[in-house]
């Protein structure tokens, strides 16, 4: 009805996660749309006068719709982020509609027309006290996120963000939340379940919890491959997908997260790094002088860990040249982002000695790097501005690809509603308008959040550094390779020309460099693992 009201404006009125197709039988037109920050997907394939969609990318495959040719650029990609950024998808043909974008296709004439319908850099700039503001939002996304005819509950780790939505949902539900956890057998050191039931013991609600151990992580992968749609490479996966199965069967269908909190508020170190480097890329304008990049640097603990990282880095030097050289090469107008991550870093030194021949030229031109490179002068691009661009781009890119789409796939896998009440639109576009009048990347970590929190959370709780669902990532990684490393040999990558045979035997043997998350022999174990569930 709302759409027969106002057509395409009906989405101007639409709160939360959506992706829907309408059939208008009166205009012959077909309405495909996305919600706003891409929290439903939805798969394209168009092919002359015709167009496939679904929710899924396998039943598209399912269908035959598709002749399932991997894509290069995309597989490259998938090896430097660890994802595949929208809207390409790992199949030559398929891609994701965007996120605040819709499709209009009228039949008749075959007319197809594409339009961005919401994008956050549009959000006016607000004035006023950001904890104020950003608190009422909070207060009023709180109210709506547990409208349900079911049990709900919450995912809660030792964090900030986590203990912030189940505080928020707690204060407004009518019934008793209930808090689920992770832990990790035999790694103390990852296991948060101590300070989640701790918050959920002042909370005064009910808290389960499982422990994942290493054999159920192995026997599961192939699950999680498949449940997961697209090839995420995050060992971190498993736990959710625990998380998840716990609720269900705990008779909770509807689980809140704090996904969002880190990409909207600072949350990630490297993400301020971001903007400080660009900003000094910019301000060089070409010219950059290495004074301005050298950087000794003392370990921050003492932690071995730090000091061997400390000794690797020469004191800092190695690092500010690595800056330096990175800033005089690179395009003018391409942001220092995602390159950033050792992860990107360590595929655009190796990705490449992976690839057969006829791999690599199929390439063309393509850089995983076009991705943050901006259309404007950047030396013309002001502070506030920045931020946004790159808070946008971490949106975009690991949030919705990672985060979310991790997020939905697995929830969905155990028949729960993921809801993630920190990246509604309006508490977006509220950060955005702050941001745009008072840059605050250079304040503390998350400092608008926890003071929006103050009195809501316990002090102890806000002082709490970043935490998540962090598994034992070498226990697991050592494992999965004892059990599937041999598939990397002769298997599919190598048959459809994506790895160098002589490379794929390197990689089955599990090599994990120092400093990784998710090294280049993980990315491969799981695109293997997703091809021989998807492909073959």
């Amino acid at each position: 009805h709302l759409y027969e009201d106002y057509q395409a404006g009906c989405l101007d009125r639409l709160r939360g996660m959506f992706a829907f197709a309408l059939w208008d039988s009166q205009r012959q037109l077909l309405f495909l749309a996305r919600d706003r920050m891409g929290e439903k997907p939805l798969y394209l394939r168009e092919s002359g006068d015709e167009i496939i969609f679904s929710s899924e990318l396998k039943s598209l495959l399912k269908a035959g719709s598709a002749d399932s040719r991997l894509d290069p650029i995309s597989i490259d990609q998938f090896f430097h982020y660890g994802y595949i950024p929208e809207p390409r998808t790992p199949i030559l043909g398929i891609r994701k509609l965007r996120a605040g974008h819709y499709l209009m296709v009228r039949t008749d004439e075959w007319e197809v027309e594409e339009r961005c319908w919401w994008r956050m850099e549009d959000a006016p700039p607000r004035d006023g006290n950001p904890a104020e503001v950003i608190r009422h939002e909070l207060e009023a996304v709180s109210e709506l996120i547990i409208r349900a005819d079911v049990p709900v509950g919450v995912a809660l780790s030792g964090g900030i963000d986590s203990s912030a939505v189940a505080a928020l949902a707690h204060r407004h539900y009518p019934g008793t939340i209930e808090a689920f956890s992770v832990g990790y057998e035999g790694s103390e050191h990852n296991d948060e379940r101590g300070l989640a039931r701790e918050y959920a013991d002042i909370l005064g609600i009910p808290f389960h919890e499982t422990v994942l151990g290493v054999s159920e992580v192995v026997a599961g992968f192939p699950e999680l491959i498949r449940s997961q749609d697209d090839p995420i490479a995050d060992i971190a996966g498993s736990g959710y997908l625990a998380v998840m199965k716990l609720a269900r069967a705990r008779g909770v269908p509807v689980i809140l997260q704090g996904h969002g909190g880190d990409e909207l508020f600072w949350g990630y170190p490297w993400a301020r790094q971001a903007v400080a480097q660009s900003r000094r890329k910019f301000d060089q304008a070409g010219s950059p002088r290495f004074a301005d990049y050298l950087k000794l640097r003392l370990p921050a603990s003492t932690r071995r860990a730090e000091w061997l990282r400390f000794i690797l880095d020469a004191g800092g030097i190695r690092s500010s040249l690595n800056q330096y050289r990175r800033d005089l090469e690179s395009p003018s107008n391409q942001l220092v982002f995602y390159d950033l991550s050792p992860d990107f870093q360590s595929a655009q030194r190796g990705a490449a000695r992976l690839y057969p021949r006829h791999f690599v030229d199929s390439l063309g031109d393509a850089d995983p790097t076009d991705l943050f490179r901006v259309p404007d002068p950047a030396e013309r691009i002001d502070q506030g501005t920045l931020e946004v661009l790159i808070t946008k781009l971490l949106c975009q890119t690991y949030l919705l690809e990672n985060g979310v789409a991790q997020g939905d796939r697995l929830s969905m896998a155990a028949s729960v509603e993921l809801r993630l009440p920190l990246i509604d639109y309006r508490l977006v576009e509220v950060v955005i308008g702050l941001r745009k009048t008072r840059p605050d990347s250079a304040l503390a970590p998350k400092c608008w959040l926890r003071a929006a929190l103050e009195g809501i959370l316990p002090s102890a709780v806000l002082a709490r550094p970043k935490r998540g669902f962090t598994p034992p990532v070498r226990t697991w990684h050592k494992a999965l390779f004892r059990h599937y490393g041999d598939r990397l040999r002769g298997g599919v990558l190598v048959a459809r020309g994506v790895l160098d045979p002589a490379a794929a035997i390197d990689l089955a043997k599990g090599p994990f460099p120092l400093g990784l998350t998710a090294p280049l022999s993980f990315k491969a174990l799981v695109l293997e693992e997703w091809c021989r569930n998807f492909l073959e």
